[in-house]
């Protein structure tokens, strides 16, 4: 069986080492794994958004409309443009954090209200909270994106891999273990 996981935010959340970490730790536990990244003037806020699928064996990286398993959403309003992707009986997990685009911050619009209240009407399985605010406690904000890779974990439940290991191999050394105690965190959530 195929799972899909889409991850989505913003430029500078670390979306796209997220996404690396998972795919080598799907591809070590010996699953076929497709992974693609869609870079939206990532460097300047925009959005980031990582199509993975794994199983068996996988043929497209691409992710159809209502057939994603998971929708990790980095920034509250992003999964607002991918709920579409959505299964009806699949998770969303939002990072309640807010970052207002350029268009909103030079008045060109307004940033959605009652985000969370809206995704809690439309996704039956929900689960949120603000990870930014929890790696500020962690000592380092840009952390955040390793929180929300511990829940993935545990709500797909991938917890035969590990993740420790893979997170080790990937980010440099000197914070490893700030990054496992992040990981950490997610999990317990």
């Amino acid at each position: 069986m195929i799972k899909n996981i889409l991850l989505v935010g913003v430029g500078g959340q670390g979306t796209i080492l997220t996404s690396k970490i998972l795919s080598q730790g799907l591809l070590e536990a010996g699953h076929d794994v497709k992974m693609a990244e869609i870079h939206g003037m990532s460097q300047r806020g925009g959005s980031v958004t990582t199509q993975i699928r794994y199983g068996k064996a996988v043929y497209s990286p691409v992710i159809e409309k209502g057939t994603a398993d998971i929708i990790v959403s980095f920034e509250r309003s992003e999964a607002l443009r991918w709920l579409e992707y959505l299964k009806e009986d699949g998770i969303l997990i939002l990072n309640e954090h807010q970052i207002q685009p350029f268009t909103v911050t030079l008045d060109l619009s307004k940033y959605p209200e009652n985000l969370v209240e809206e995704y809690k009407d439309k996704v039956k399985n929900f689960i949120s909270y603000n990870a930014f605010e929890m790696a500020k406690e962690l000592g380092n904000s840009r952390v955040m994106n390793i929180i929300l890779l511990g829940s993935l974990v545990k709500y797909v439940g991938l917890e035969e891999i590990d993740w420790k290991n893979v997170i080790k191999e990937t980010v440099p050394e000197k914070f490893v273990d700030l990054n496992i105690q992040a990981y950490e965190k997610g999990y317990n959530i």
